[in-house]
């Protein structure tokens, strides 16, 4: 067992710090927004105007859903101008895009009693997540500590939003997945190459599509993570096909209420089972062109 010496990190107040300031903590955040512990999250906006009502810290959305979330920081005690902010900007938020499901979340170094009772209020009627924020100093570094200390994220629909166009490059998935993961992109579209020697790959921001001759063509979708690739074909739900991916021993997912059929794959997995997904890539491209 290695031996490690224990420290004491010292806990410090941003409110009146003369360094570390809102600003900074929202930069902390847009760098890397899962740090908020709410998964794997991307930066939409910062600062984002709000019609007649100021702006909003943070627009933050699920990578795999249209889940996002409206998020606004507070310094010190939260306080009632601070929670009528960020509900109405959520609310400004939900009316102008209702093609997503919107959560409302406050980041505060003290969430008090008397705010969570008021939440309470909400139950039901607003999703909204509480986050309580710890900066502590160790040594000459500072970190922030995240915990969710009120969770009341309704349940809506989690599917993927295919029409989203946010153009992106492949040293951006390399960033959000690994090299590796992105090189597995690449077989898998040699196989795809196979069916329509014009397709070609589309790099955005939420996942990675086809296009052929500028137009997109999503029959399947690729996303990068860190360990593996998971593909999303576009082939309905059926049990001798699900029979077949898991008797294959992929990890397949639940089925999308958009109508498609996610899969994770290893390198491994892909080079083992070349035959059945080319049959898998070729039944979503026919559906595609029929």
């Amino acid at each position: 067992m290695e031996n490690y010496k224990y420290v004491k990190p010292e806990k410090i107040t941003l409110k009146n710090h003369p360094k570390f300031n809102e600003k900074w903590v929202q930069n902390i955040i847009s760098d890397d927004p899962s740090t908020l512990g709410l998964g794997d999250l991307i930066l939409k906006d910062k600062e984002r105007i709000q019609p007649r009502a100021g702006r909003l810290d943070l627009l933050l959305q699920d990578s795999d859903s249209t889940r996002r979330y409206e998020v606004e920081i507070q310094l010190g005690k939260t306080d009632e101008r601070h929670i009528i902010r960020t509900i109405e900007y959520w609310d400004i938020e939900r009316k102008r895009y209702p093609q997503y499901e919107h959560c409302a979340v406050i980041v505060a170094e003290d969430i008090t009693s008397r705010f969570l009772n008021v939440i309470g209020l909400f139950t039901g009627f607003i999703p909204l997540i509480a986050i309580q924020m710890n900066a502590l100093k160790l040594g000459d570094q500072i970190s922030l500590v995240f915990t969710t200390v009120l969770d009341q994220m309704t349940l809506g629909l989690v599917d993927e939003d295919e029409d989203m166009t946010e153009v992106a490059d492949r040293a951006y998935w390399e960033k959000r997945g690994t090299k590796a993961t992105v090189g597995l992109v690449d077989e898998l579209f040699n196989i795809v190459k196979s069916l329509d020697s014009s397709l070609e790959l589309k790099y955005n921001k939420f996942y990675i599509g086809l296009a052929k001759e500028g137009q997109p063509n999503n029959f399947v979708v690729f996303r990068p993570k860190k360990k593996f690739v998971r593909i999303d074909l576009r082939i309905p739900k059926e049990p001798d096909t699900e029979n077949r991916i898991e008797e294959a021993g992929l990890d397949l997912m639940e089925y999308s209420r958009s109508g498609r059929t996610r899969i994770k794959l290893t390198k491994k997995e892909i080079k083992e089972q070349e035959e059945l997904l080319a049959e898998l890539l070729k039944m979503a491209y026919d559906k595609s062109i029929s």
